[in-house]
């Protein structure tokens, strides 16, 4: 038969003064007892409560009998008992269904998904973009190469059964502040996607104000730059004299590197679609159409449920361009391909290992550079080939609409980032509607209405 509390008067300062030092106890729930043990300085509050046959107590904090900051007075110390009962029973419920949850996991689990999908898609063993950021800047990482010891954030051993707003909102505040506002939000919906994935798979373990912590603790806040594509600066945007010129330097390095033509066809290809990198390298030789007069363009993999390809018309020299990468090919080959190098054992010496897909952007840099050069355009970047090709529809007036389609993006990324070209183009429509309103001839002509007020 359990024993009746006795209750002792702890409410007020001067109720606890009159008390022996010791421990003394007071129901507040059922099950639970608020502690107030008394000491030759003043006192502290504990909390207890019924776990199995017996009681587990825990320190709440320190009484209000000398009044100071930091100090609890009854009231304060109810809501914090409550609250640490609370929060030691949803751990307990949280253990008993297994591993504990935390935010350390949910990103490692994520990490491990993006790494896989990523890798698949390149046909080898390859780390995402996450893999590099959250490791980074949540879990920490250990020393790599010339890479020292990241330390992990305070956020990572966050239970998700426990996780607060306040706890996501305090680790965007300690984001180093040198990070550009484009890379925290990337990092940002990262983290995002990582705990909602975790919610998803766990939905009966975590609390339903979950997906609402994450919600608004980890809300976009929009960027003064643009974190799709970088800024369209005037000497990116080549005149089509200009982008002749760049693919001629292109056919003379390709021919002086023995790249075989695999350079050449792929700048060819994004000069004339204006397409990213990541999509013109999935294009197949069955996207070439040359009756149509037409490239198809995969989508670009932004957003989610996207699928299928653009049709890009192209003139008759690409096509010729490409001609050698689609004769005697099967539909389904990947149309761009270039010759992959292996070193052999036990030297220096390289040599050709077979040909396979491009897999990064980073593999035009070196050549890139030499382009460049050899064109005496020593700033021009490869994304100035998809301004160029941007700026290229809005000068020829076509709809902002149709523009943002071929390209693979939307109407509202073209006026934010190519403001000015859309404007020059308005002008020049303007300027064709303008006709002669005045007669030519003498002012006798003119006929003087009626004077009204005789």
């Amino acid at each position: 038969m359990a024993k009746t509390l006795k209750e002792a008067p702890i409410t007020t300062r001067n109720a606890r003064a009159r008390l022996p030092a010791g421990l003394h106890w007071r129901g507040i729930d059922p099950e639970i007892h608020l502690g107030y043990r008394k000491g030759k300085r003043g006192g502290g509050w504990l909390v207890r409560w019924r776990n199995g046959a017996g009681y587990r107590q825990a320190p709440i904090g320190t009484a209000d009998d000398a009044i100071g900051a930091g100090t609890l007075d009854y009231n304060a110390a109810i809501r914090a008992a409550r609250a640490a009962v609370e929060a030691a029973r949803a751990e307990a419920k949280a253990k008993a269904d297994g591993p504990l949850l935390t935010v350390r996991s949910a990103v490692e689990t994520y990490i491990a998904a993006r790494n896989a999908r990523h890798s698949r898609r390149a046909g080898r063993t390859v780390r995402s973009d996450a893999g590099h950021r959250l490791p980074r800047y949540v879990i920490g990482q250990k020393a790599r190469g010339k890479q020292e010891v990241v330390p992990a954030a305070r956020l990572a051993d966050v239970a998700l059964h426990a996780l607060k707003e306040s706890d996501l909102l305090t680790w965007r505040t300690n984001l180093p502040a040198e990070l550009k506002e484009t890379t925290k939000q990337r990092l940002i919906n990262d983290l995002r996607a990582a705990l909602n994935a975790a919610h998803a798979a766990n939905r009966k373990r975590l609390d339903a104000q979950f997906a609402t912590v994450v919600k608004h603790g980890l809300k976009a806040v929009k960027a003064d730059d643009d974190e799709d594509i970088p800024i369209a600066r005037e000497n990116q945007v080549l005149t089509d004299g200009q982008v002749a010129h760049l693919l001629r330097a292109v056919q003379e390095i390709d021919v002086e590197e023995q790249w075989e033509g695999d350079l050449f066809r792929l700048i060819v290809v994004l000069a004339a679609t204006g397409a990213r990198f990541s999509q013109v390298v999935r294009m197949r030789v069955g996207d070439v159409q040359r009756a149509q007069s037409r490239l198809m363009v995969p989508v670009s993999r932004k957003g989610k449920g996207k699928s299928g390809a653009t049709a890009v018309p192209v003139g008759t020299d690409v096509l010729d361009a490409l001609v050698p990468a689609v004769t005697g090919r099967r539909n389904a080959a990947l149309l761009l391909e270039r010759w992959r190098h292996k070193q052999r054992p036990g030297s220096i010496e390289w040599h050709r290992d077979g040909r396979g897909a491009w897999q990064s952007a980073s593999e035009i840099v070196r050549p890139w550079s030499a382009i460049r050069q050899r064109a005496g355009m020593p700033e021009v970047i490869p994304y100035a080939l998809r301004h160029s090709s941007i700026v290229r529809g809005i000068r020829a007036n076509l709809p902002i609409r149709l523009v943002a389609a071929l390209h693979d993006t939307s109407v509202q990324m073209i006026e934010r980032h190519y403001g000015k070209w859309i404007v020059d183009g308005l002008d020049d429509l303007a300027a064709r509607a303008v006709v002669p309103l005045v007669p030519d001839g003498e002012t006798a002509n003119v006929v003087k209405l009626a004077d009204r007020t005789g």
